[in-house]
């Protein structure tokens, strides 16, 4: 007999991928258009909702009995099927701690605690083993991550913790503290060029990162990313969603370029 709800609409990517994940993909009824992780999921599962809007009727149509969303910015979604008498959980997490309890709260909530709990287990140990790896490194980069290059955005606070466990130091730990985006622009670059990042990541929010236009902007030629050519992209789904894919691709590919600026020469 299958315990907790059966018919669940997943209004951004996390929820998809966990339940995936899980083993529990068939309760899914419906998923967020920019749904890109796992693959299978945009063929499989009708897409039913963008991050600030939603196809009301025809989620009602799927009959949901729990729907799951994230944070304040899909308030009106979920008011309007609250209204309809939906289930609703929208979820507020913004750190890596707060993504391995999204993961364990989203398994009870759908009855399959323990193996929610177990997966949680398998990604804290992953980042755990870079962690490690990590700490034996011979030096740290400072690290510039942009969010969005016009205005300049940087980094949230999973994406700075996810730099640290990485074997790097987020050169604006104070703004990724900050949950919206709007708390976290940069007035001016000369904030950036005086912090001197050894690194520079772009995820540009669904537009490709263009290292070439990054380091033509005045200013920035003595930047040590900038000089050493370490202007590189982590694209926006493994990293700026919370959930899975940031705590295991994306923190890798972090870890990856760290780790090669941390044993060249000089």
């Amino acid at each position: 007999m299958t315990l907790g709800p059966r018919r669940i609409v997943c209004l951004t990517e996390e929820p998809t991928e966990v339940l995936y994940a899980l083993g529990e993909q068939a309760r899914i009824v419906g998923i967020s258009g920019f749904t890109v992780r796992p693959v299978i999921a945009r063929k499989e599962k009708p897409k039913v909702s963008a991050f600030t809007s939603a196809k009301i009727g025809e989620i009602l149509k799927l009959e949901p009995d729990f729907v799951v969303g994230f944070s304040d910015i899909q308030a009106d979604i979920a008011a309007a099927l609250i209204k309809q008498g939906v289930e609703v959980w929208i979820s507020n997490h913004r750190s890596v701690e707060g993504i391995l309890d999204y993961v364990r709260r989203l398994g009870a909530l759908v009855g399959v605690g323990a193996k929610a709990n177990d997966y949680a287990g398998e990604l804290r140990r992953g980042l755990d083993d870079i962690a490690a790896a990590s700490a034996r490194l011979p030096r740290r980069p400072k690290v510039y991550f942009e969010e969005w290059d016009e205005p300049r955005i940087t980094g949230i606070r999973w994406v700075a913790e996810l730099v640290r466990i990485a074997g790097g130091d987020d050169i604006f730990p104070e703004r990724a503290e900050k949950s919206l985006a709007k708390d976290r622009i940069l007035a001016d670059d000369a904030e950036i060029i005086a912090r001197a990042p050894d690194i520079v990541f772009g995820s540009w929010c669904g537009k490709k990162f263009q290292p070439a236009k990054v380091a033509a902007r005045p200013g920035w030629a003595n930047v040590p990313a900038v000089r050493d050519g370490e202007l590189h992209e982590i694209k926006s789904p493994i990293i700026l969603q919370p959930g899975p894919a940031a705590l295991t691709d994306g923190v890798r590919e972090i870890a990856a370029h760290i780790s090669r600026w941390a044993r060249r020469p000089g």
